[in-house]
């Protein structure tokens, strides 16, 4: 699983133009183990899935995972906000369930 984490984290923090010893690495680091914690939850594998099978697996969902570690790192400092207007701006937010469009429990 690590493997995967790594290359969500260098995907992003590339595309965020995060340098290597930057401060917001710790944080987007730990919302990618989140977000790979909640895609295993939500796809409730089988107590016979061995952790290859499940890595495996996970990797069909890399999107969903970068797609909702990037959201949840992107809520930093405004959790809970349902709106946001600041000189004439406004700010809305998608759900965070669009995120999982696609991850359904595990049927073997």
């Amino acid at each position: 699983m690590e493997s995967l984490l790594n290359e969500i984290l260098e995907d992003l923090g590339n595309e965020l133009e995060l340098s290597e010893g930057d401060s917001k690495i710790a944080a987007l680091t730990s919302k990618i183990r989140n977000a790979i914690r909640e895609v295993r939850l939500k796809r409730n594998y089988p107590e016979h899935f061995t952790e290859e099978q499940a890595v495996k697996d996970l990797q069909k969902h890399y999107s969903n995972i970068r797609e909702l570690a990037l959201y949840d790192f992107n809520q930093v400092g405004a959790e809970g906000q349902t709106s946001h207007n600041e000189n004439g701006t406004n700010r809305t937010w998608k759900s965070r369930n669009d995120c999982l469009i696609g991850v359904f429990a595990y049927c073997g």
